[in-house]
């Protein structure tokens, strides 16, 4: 089961709004939602949650490109709306999901930026057995989303919610985040 809203800023606060999803079918169809839903082209989230499975965040303001967050590829990826985030996220190629992919913005394994990325002939295997979240997993063609959160970390970060505060939601997590952005009034409205 999916719960949508939408979180609009305005000059008073945020507003808040529930949304259906049935005729959604691209990332601009969401993005267009989004944006039908801005004061002034001021900031516009859109929240999509599976139950506690995995959430997503698409920002839009004004005409930027959205960015977007999804916390969990992998379960996202069995979503048909979580699909779509994580197809914008790695450039849409099922088959080869590391051709359009920016290893830096998607974080795989933790490493800052400007840190040398492991190369796929890298052989030393000291992060032990459990090497899920391994970016050369995708490189190498492995087919399969990473488990764990992809995209723009820092997406609420100027909203109030540092990228390791948003790392650290799992469970209900739009009522964490919207309590972080001073959103929880407006967004129990919709709940």
């Amino acid at each position: 089961m999916y719960f949508a809203a939408l979180l609009a800023r305005t000059e008073d606060g945020w507003e808040a709004s529930d949304t259906d999803l049935d005729d959604v079918e691209t990332l601009a169809d969401l993005t267009d939602l989004a944006r039908e839903a801005s004061v002034d082209e001021d900031v516009v989230l859109l929240f999509i949650e599976q139950e506690d499975a995995w959430f997503g965040i698409l920002r839009v303001e004004g005409e930027d490109d959205p960015r977007i967050y999804v916390s969990d590829a992998a379960a996202a990826a069995r979503s048909s709306y979580g699909e779509i985030l994580i197809d914008e996220l790695t450039g849409g190629d099922e088959d080869d999901a590391s051709a359009d992919l920016d290893l830096d913005t998607l974080d795989l394994d933790g490493t800052e930026d400007g840190e040398a990325e492991p190369s796929e002939n890298d052989t030393d295997d000291t992060d032990g057995p459990d090497d899920a979240d391994d970016p050369r997993d995708l490189r190498a063609g492995a087919g399969e989303h990473p488990t764990g959160p992809v995209g723009d970390r820092g997406i609420l970060t100027d909203l109030g919610l540092a990228e390791s505060e948003l790392l650290d939601v799992e469970t209900d997590a739009m009522a964490e985040i919207a309590e972080a952005l001073g959103a929880t009034d407006v967004l129990e409205t919709v709940r």
